[in-house]
């Protein structure tokens, strides 16, 4: 089925995008821009990724929405929690960090716009990069959430567009075996809450991929490799 990819230019998404083009044609990738600190960062990556795979890419503006939220993906004020790797399975610490850098109605804002350019392009389905380790704190990347916005989307669209993700039932350690399968560039990836010429190894993304990846001895992405976050 052809489709519209949401493409931050992370693990995730890099990984659905793959996966979309073993299934038929990616139209077009969709890259947001809503003022999160690793914007820049998001988008060359998604550009990368979507010229290796020779697909079309777009970036869409977002302005207003850092002026409606004072999450820490945006607020430079606001400190980016930095849980150690023993935390990330600990909800109560899990749930203080996804608090810290929720978003309002994000993908519910991104899911319907990319339904738009579907809609358009003749696609039949909105590939997300949803995964069930997030999705145990953010109610917004769980399978629930995707079939909720597919029954909505069988009344705005008028080729019923579907929201899917090839990784929702998988965790990260899974999704990079998927996507060292499926040959992903890993060198072309962002998956870091910060905007700096590095990934920075101590986010909350970046411990989980560095966890996913040492533990299938797979090499990390070239611009986490220095910053290698150690400690429980």
């Amino acid at each position: 089925m052809n489709s519209v990819v949401l493409l931050s230019g992370g693990l995730d998404s890099a990984v659905n995008l793959a996966y979309a083009l073993t299934e038929g044609r990616v139209e077009l990738a969709l890259t947001m821009n809503y003022g999160q600190r690793a914007a820049e960062k998001e988008i060359e990556a998604a550009g990368q990724l979507a010229r290796h795979y020779n697909i079309p890419h777009r970036v869409i503006e977002l302005p207003w929405v850092a002026q409606i939220t004072q999450t820490a993906l945006v607020s430079r004020d606001d400190t980016l929690p930095e849980p150690t790797a023993g935390e990330l399975d600990d909800m109560n610490a899990a749930s203080k960090t996804a608090a810290a850098v929720w978003v309002p109605n994000r993908n519910g804002l991104f899911v319907n716009i990319a339904a738009c350019f579907a809609e358009a392009l003749k696609c039949g389905q909105v590939v997300t990069g949803f995964n069930r380790e997030e999705a145990a704190t953010f109610p917004d990347n769980t399978p629930e959430f995707a079939m909720a916005a597919s029954r909505a989307m069988e009344y705005s669209t008028a080729n019923q567009v579907k929201v899917i993700s090839y990784t929702n039932r998988l965790d990260k350690k899974e999704i990079v075996a998927l996507g060292d399968r499926l040959r992903v560039p890993w060198d072309f990836i962002w998956s870091c809450y910060r905007g700096e010429t590095q990934m920075c190894g101590r986010c909350e993304s970046c411990r989980r991929m560095i966890r996913a990846f040492t533990s299938l001895n797979i090499d990390l992405p070239a611009a986490l490799k220095n910053n290698q976050a150690g400690g429980e």
